[in-house]
């Protein structure tokens, strides 16, 4: 199976790899720089993401074993992957680069799992991963 996170260069204090999308998104409405329309929409699509791609357990407890989630090749992975158009827009519109990383290999020990996607946590340093600028 092939497995596939999307994420910008930047790399996240807690996981020390590169920070997903949603975060990176969430990051921006944090930091009060999307206008006010473009806030109003992301809190619309998180809620929809959160009812319709399960939202791993160990985030209710600050994520402690610094787990990195990746999407599954397949086609409900894909699916959730084609429905990002709103946070693929507001990192074009605002600068930030996506990359989309994706290997073959269990990237290491697999704490969750659903349809969507694995997450996992001590990714190997000797995983062979692809990466492309979106």
């Amino acid at each position: 199976m092939k497995y596939f996170r999307v994420h910008t260069s930047d790399i996240a204090y807690l996981t020390q790899q590169p920070r997903g999308i949603f975060t990176t998104v969430g990051k921006l409405v944090d930091a009060k720089i999307l206008t006010e329309e473009e806030t109003a929409e992301y809190w619309k699509q998180r809620k929809y993401f959160e009812k319709v791609l399960p939202v791993p357990p160990f985030y209710k407890d600050g994520n402690p074993d610094r787990a990195i989630t990746w999407f599954k090749d397949t086609p409900q992975g894909n699916v959730i992957w084609n429905q990002l158009t709103f946070y693929r827009q507001m990192c074009a519109k605002y600068g930030l680069k996506l990359y989309r990383s994706e290997t073959t290999e269990i990237p290491d020990e697999i704490i969750y799992e659903d349809d969507f996607q694995i997450a996992v946590k001590d990714q190997r340093e000797d995983l062979k991963v692809k990466v492309k600028e979106i």
